[in-house]
């Protein structure tokens, strides 16, 4: 895990600065099964950013921030603990996959020349 950074970096900073996804739980204090975060470590990820976008921390203290945070980063392993990445579809290439398939063209013969 990376060490967390010096001189009292904030929380977003020393999470900006993990380089992996047991660095986030590790930070965060989140408890996790290493075998299903193998698995699905990208999806978690990619949910927690999903629901962070909609955050503001303007105001809050660093510890505020870091509950946050950890809450979030609950919330994005529970996702994928109850349900699979396909059912949760995070990445495009997986949203596309479900996407209905456009009906085929009827071209009749007759206006064939």
């Amino acid at each position: 895990m990376s060490s967390p950074l010096p001189g009292g970096a904030g929380i977003l900073a020393q999470l900006q600065q993990a380089s992996s996804a047991e660095d986030f739980f590790t930070l965060l204090g989140v408890e996790y099964d290493a075998r299903h975060v193998n698995v699905v470590r990208l999806h978690i990820l990619r949910r927690m950013g999903q629901y962070l976008v909609s955050e503001n921390f303007d105001g809050l203290s660093d510890e505020a921030v870091k509950e946050r945070c950890k809450a979030v980063l609950e919330q994005a392993y529970a996702d994928f603990i109850e349900s699979s990445p396909l059912d949760q579809r995070v990445f495009k290439v997986l949203k596309d996959a479900v996407k209905p398939a456009k009906p085929p063209v009827f071209v009749p013969l007759a206006t064939l020349k």
